[in-house]
């Protein structure tokens, strides 16, 4: 009888992930130890090992994925400029008079965190530092403060942008075409990251109100985990209001807008956030407010005309017009470059760009090295037979689409205890979802349906990140129990909130329709 080496290998990834070595590495070293062994038992040809290198090459050529480190450090700007800081100080004034209140601007601000940063740790530290120490000051119970916190700092992976959503487009978009391909279609379609932002902008507002509602309930049933604020503070202004908020929104509008607006590929819109991220930084750490923004029109600007009235001067008919809009738009990015330039001067000058870049390489390196290694890992799982498997399974199992869908979110669902994100997008999603599409479900609704599922693995212990985050952020007078407590009734929130979308799919595929 055969060895199943396909399995022994998953089974082993699993074991030798949880040992706690770095995860690049263990995914190499198991994918190397089978694929010899393999060989050695004739179940593996090392001719598949010639397709390595283009798939390298493909990975970190791909024009998706490169947008992946300017989100990160859009992001790292944003939080390490205390812009983040701010905004939880206004908000909690603000909703802070009434019941629940605190909780309530938490999740607010951890939403517009999410759109603005989409960084899961940066945004439970700060809100563990700032908002945690807060709630519990105002009578908050630990574990209800602690849920709050680490579950609201999630909301960066299922609002877009986030670098969940970006791996996840390129994985459905490659899926989809391996399905078209087997189905005998080679007219294909594919999905854009567009379209699974757009798909998970809806489902990313549910959560928000959900967790609302379920903080004030919770806090009309029970008025003394949830109490209003007991210490008197000056309730803020409409300035300080539109000061705190308006920034974070202005950057949303002009990253979403231009992917969804069909303006900007992800690579521009990311661009687009970063620099803007710098002169919001840069502004708020001391830079010219004259000279930002002025900047800020002038990118506007030059974005704006340059598409109503694009210049190419290389055209033998272009005349004293043509040479006189060049001149325009060169006086124009002039400005603009003055502005970043004296942003970046202000950040590296308060030691904050330095820090930034070190933890925005570290980020960035860290998930293309998992996804070359997820690459390598998935070559030699296929060589070995594992995706004919997978198919066999999800094609067997009872109750035929619906229960391999079933099959395919609950083991997804239970990996997310052990596994990151990451892991699971890269290694096991390829193997299940083609044979899902061919068997009809729909690929974006898939796609969302995935996407709240991983933020769930944020949160489910022994292993949620946001647990360890937070755990490392929190007062000591918060325990690990009251963390695990607190997550708990948001882990069933967002199984219900997964259960609404699949009972109601147009709450996933309605935006994207209506988009694109």
């Amino acid at each position: 009888m055969t060895l199943p080496l396909d399995l022994l290998m998953f089974a082993a990834l699993i074991g030798a992930i949880l040992l706690g070595y770095p995860v690049a590495f263990t995914i190499a070293g198991v994918a190397t130890l089978f694929a010899v062994l393999g060989w050695a038992l004739d179940a593996f040809s090392m001719n598949l090992m010639g397709a390595l290198g283009q798939r390298f090459f493909a990975v970190l050529t791909n024009p998706v994925l490169t947008a992946i480190p300017l989100f990160v450090i859009m992001g790292v700007v944003l939080e390490k400029s205390r812009i983040a800081g701010e905004l939880l100080e206004t908000m909690g004034r603000l909703f802070g008079a009434m019941r629940g209140g605190l909780g309530v601007s938490v999740v607010l601000v951890g939403a517009l965190l999410a759109a603005s940063t989409g960084i899961v740790g940066a945004t439970v530290v700060a809100m563990g530092m700032i908002a945690l120490p807060a709630m519990l000051r105002n009578g908050y119970s630990p574990s209800l403060a602690a849920g709050t916190v680490a579950t609201a700092g999630t909301l960066g992976q299922i609002i877009p942008p986030s670098t969940l959503l970006i791996i996840l487009a390129e994985v459905m978009s490659s899926a989809f075409q391996q399905a078209q391909y087997k189905q005998g279609k080679f007219s294909i379609e594919t999905i854009s990251v567009g379209q699974t932002f757009a798909a998970a902008l809806v489902p990313g507002l549910v959560l928000v109100a959900v967790y609302i509602l379920y903080i004030l309930a919770l806090a009309w049933l029970r008025p003394s985990v949830a109490p209003a604020m007991q210490h008197r503070t000056v309730k803020p202004s409409r300035g300080e209001v539109s000061g705190a908020i308006l920034p974070p929104v202005l950057l949303i509008v002009a990253v979403l807008g231009s992917i969804l607006g069909g303006i900007a590929s992800p690579n521009e819109a990311a661009s687009v956030g970063a620099v803007g991220a710098i002169l919001l930084a840069g502004l708020r750490q001391g830079a010219s407010r004259g000279l930002v923004l002025a900047g800020a029109g002038a990118l506007v600007l030059l974005a704006v005309a340059a598409g109503l009235a694009p210049v190419r001067l290389q055209r033998s008919d272009a005349g004293a017009g043509a040479f006189a809009l060049a001149a325009l738009y060169g006086g124009l990015g002039l400005v603009a470059l003055a502005a970043i330039a004296a942003c970046l001067r202000a950040l590296f000058a308060r030691g904050i760009m330095v820090p930034a870049m070190a933890q925005t390489m570290v980020v960035t390196s860290m998930i293309f090295a998992t996804i070359l290694m997820a690459s390598f890992f998935s070559l030699v799982f296929v060589g070995l037979g594992g995706e004919h498997r997978v198919a066999a399974i999800l094609t067997a199992l009872p109750g035929g689409a619906t229960g391999a869908l079933v099959f395919a979110m609950a083991f997804v669902f239970v990996l997310g205890f052990f596994l990151d994100f990451v892991e699971i997008s890269v290694i096991l999603l390829p193997l299940l979802i083609p044979p899902l599409i061919l068997m009809g479900h729909d690929p974006i609704w898939l796609a969302v349906l995935l996407a709240v599922n991983l933020q769930t693995s944020f949160l489910t212990p022994p292993f949620g990140f946001s647990l360890f985050y937070l755990r490392g952020a929190a007062p000591a007078e918060v325990t690990t129990g009251m963390i695990y407590r607190g997550v708990a009734p948001y882990i069933v929130l967002q199984l219900a909130v997964m259960a609404l979308i699949w009972l109601a799919p147009g709450i996933a595929t309605w935006l994207p329709r209506a988009v694109f």
